[in-house]
């Protein structure tokens, strides 16, 4: 690929990330708040090596963003029984309603966004953008 289209495709993806990170106003919930209670809400208890292995962030971001969730209790922290230096975290009813809250007003304002779109350029741009989200973990 050329200089130009590299320069044009950073550019189109530094504008995607800017502005879907500002979503915060569409759920109450920032990015990370989000994407913490969406995979807790899809697996049970998960220690913090684990989140941190799962989200590709080190265990101290991890720790400081589920600090966060208890404080609002979105979450609680559970004790590992065989091990009293580990713990858990389980979303809780509140983090689980927060959640469903966040998803559809962002799954409304998807909605809005491509409402122009055909069915046909929603799941070429779905593919994609799997296909992208594929190569970005390897």
């Amino acid at each position: 690929m050329d200089e130009k289209n590299l320069d044009a495709l950073n550019n189109e993806m530094m504008t995607l990330i800017r502005r879907s990170t500002l979503d915060k106003k569409h759920g109450g919930l920032d990015r990370s708040s989000y994407t913490l209670l969406h995979y807790l809400s899809r697996h049970d208890k998960t220690g913090v090596k684990a989140l941190a292995e799962e989200l590709g962030l080190d265990t101290s971001t991890i720790s400081r963003q589920t600090a966060v969730l208890e404080s609002k209790e979105y979450v609680v922290r559970i004790p590992d029984p065989q091990d009293g230096r580990s713990s858990y975290f389980q979303i809780t009813e509140l983090g689980t309603q927060t959640l469903a809250n966040a998803r559809r007003l962002r799954l409304q304002r998807y909605e809005e966004i491509f409402e122009d779109w055909s069915p046909e350029e929603c799941q070429t741009f779905r593919s994609l953008l799997a296909k992208l989200n594929r190569k970005l973990t390897e």
